[in-house]
């Protein structure tokens, strides 16, 4: 296959662009496709045929544009001019924008966003720098944006050590949860013996609330498909799976769309960029199984097989997908790669802490005045994120708590929001990085319901593969029930707290391992709140009466 020109791709990209003298970039991500952004795009393509703008203004579909609790989303973008967002924009508000700001020049200020929220301000965008700038259904955007270069860069100026080493100077870390150096996992798959070796990109994040994974594949698919093939490069793998979920039927269509797209112009396939390379992607659904988001059981699951885990060693680097040596990297990790190659190794290390590099992409959710997607650098202050960010607690009500991690995470209480958001901080607290939900409670929440939650959850989606999460954790979530029903003894309490400590170490897999910690957590910090409902009352009154009415009886 010819090689493809890139710089000749983005310059008729960039041509094409400038015959039109603004863009309307409607977000079509999940979360405002739900609130009524289809017909949000529609109205504007209607307002500007009225207004007879054809030739003047594009009205194209975005990725993600963050504040999804504000959708539908648009962003006017005019050259010259950074981009004004709107939100709430339904019907009359396109219509209302169009008359106002493409005809009359001047903002629609009642759907106006001020330029200078902390929202937008207070993020830092790697990941998602594309959101609201690119189509994410077309290549030709992403190539003007820089698109595979990296890629081309790689194959034409590095050795696979070398690039393996960039990634190790890099610092990056695994963003699904563990952490894991992500240049020592390459190196171990390229130094893996074997003639077949796989790369997964693992899309099946599971955990309440938290989407950023299924954001990320909707808004920039190239962006993951690149990482791809620089790790397939780097490592001596000629073959990738993106393992997603199907409950993002957008993630998969924009994906699928994005593999023929790159597969046509040679940037997948038997020789990628006219190279000796071959690469090639595959989309596998998951029928969304939390487990599958556990290595082992997400490989069982591309084989056809029952999603559940099995102990390790050998780790997949040595033995994975069909006996072959496979590498997983989560979907976040991925798309930090080209920015990676293309920039070099120190330029993303200056971001973060000592331990911690670069940026991550959270789902803010929970009692805050502004939820959404963002993408922080690393060591922001948890005080930062919710009250500069997140814009606090709606009705002036008092911070209670914020589980990060999901459901291998842990609660962290008021008297440390000032602990930086890094690996080790957040673990040191009894809590996690995970994927990167992040739910924010205020004092209307009961800390032991909220571990019950957790628990329920654990229970649904425990594989029963071992003795200790099957029975262990539904023996938990009894006795979280029975504290919640304020029919619990302090030997019940106690017999939890032996649990807990038994289902951390002797489970088999990372989910087992992890679902204790709400528990613990709450332990640790609100252990008030359990001798509460063991006297019969709830302190915030979700499961019991309050202690004052109990008092007045």
């Amino acid at each position: 296959m010819k090689k493809v020109d890139l710089a000749a791709m983005a310059a008729d990209e960039l041509h094409n662009r400038q015959q039109h003298r603004c863009r309307v970039m409607v977000c079509s991500s999940t979360a405002c496709v739900a609130s009524g952004g289809v017909a949000t795009r529609q109205a504007f393509e209607e307002s500007i045929k009225a207004h007879r703008l054809e030739g003047e203004v594009q009205v194209a579909p975005s990725g993600c544009l963050g504040l999804c609790s504000l959708g539908p989303l648009a962003k006017v973008l005019e050259p010259g001019k950074p981009g004004t967002f709107y939100h709430h924009v339904h019907a009359p508000a396109a219509e209302s924008i169009v008359a106002e700001h493409i005809v009359a020049g001047r903002p629609q200020l009642e759907h106006k966003l001020a330029a200078d929220t902390p929202f937008f301000t207070r993020q830092r965008l790697l990941v998602l720098d594309s959101a609201g700038e690119i189509n994410p259904e077309r290549i030709e955007e992403y190539v003007a944006r820089g698109g595979y270069q990296a890629l081309s860069k790689a194959l034409s100026e590095m050795t696979p050590e070398a690039v393996c080493q960039e990634i190790r100077n890099s610092g990056l870390r695994g963003r699904g949860g563990a952490g894991y150096p992500a240049g020592a996992k390459w190196e171990l798959l390229r130094n893996a013996v074997g003639e077949i070796k796989y790369i997964v990109a693992n899309g099946d994040e599971g955990d309440p609330g938290a989407y950023m994974d299924r954001t990320a594949m909707e808004t920039d698919p190239h962006l993951l498909l690149e990482g791809m093939a620089i790790a397939g490069y780097a490592t001596g793998a000629r073959q990738g799976f993106i393992y997603v979920r199907a409950e993002y039927p957008l993630a998969i269509t924009r994906l699928e769309q994005a593999i023929r797209q790159a597969k046509r112009h040679g940037l997948l396939g038997k020789s990628v960029l006219g190279s000796s390379f071959a690469f090639d992607i595959e989309i596998r659904i998951g029928a969304g199984a939390f487990v599958c988001g556990e290595e082992t059981a997400l490989l069982a699951s591309i084989e056809g097989k029952r999603g559940t885990p099995r102990v390790r060693p050998p780790y997949p680097t040595e033995r994975g997908l069909w006996g072959a040596p496979t590498m997983i990297n989560n979907v976040e990790t991925l798309a930090n790669v080209p920015h990676i190659i293309s920039k070099g190794a120190a330029w993303f290390s200056s971001v973060g802490t000592a331990g911690s590099k670069g940026t991550k992409v959270f789902a803010l959710t929970g009692n805050l005045n502004h939820t959404g997607l963002i993408e922080v650098p690393m060591g922001i202050t948890l005080r930062e994120i919710i009250y500069e960010i997140g814009g606090g607690i709606p009705g002036q009500r008092a911070f209670k708590a914020v589980q990060a991690g999901g459901p291998s995470g842990g609660c962290i209480p008021a008297e440390h929001l000032d602990t930086p958001v890094d690996y080790e901080s957040l673990q040191a607290l009894g809590s996690m990085m995970g994927s990167g939900g992040m739910i924010v409670m205020d004092e209307a929440s009961c800390m032991v319901d909220v571990a019950k939650f957790f628990m329920t959850f654990c229970v649904d989606e425990s594989c029963g593969k071992c003795i200790p999460c099957r029975a262990g954790t539904a023996e938990m979530l009894a006795l979280l029930e029975k504290i919640c029903g304020g029919k619990a003894s302090k030997a019940d309490l106690e017999l939890l707290e032996e649990l807990c400590d038994m289902v951390k170490h002797t489970s088999l897999c990372g989910l087992g391992q992890t679902a204790p910690n709400p528990v613990i957590s709450t332990l640790r910090y609100f252990r008030q709140e359990y001798q509460a409902h063991l006297e019969g009352y709830c302190p915030a009154g979700v499961c019991l009466p309050k202690g004052a009415e109990v008092l007045a009886r």
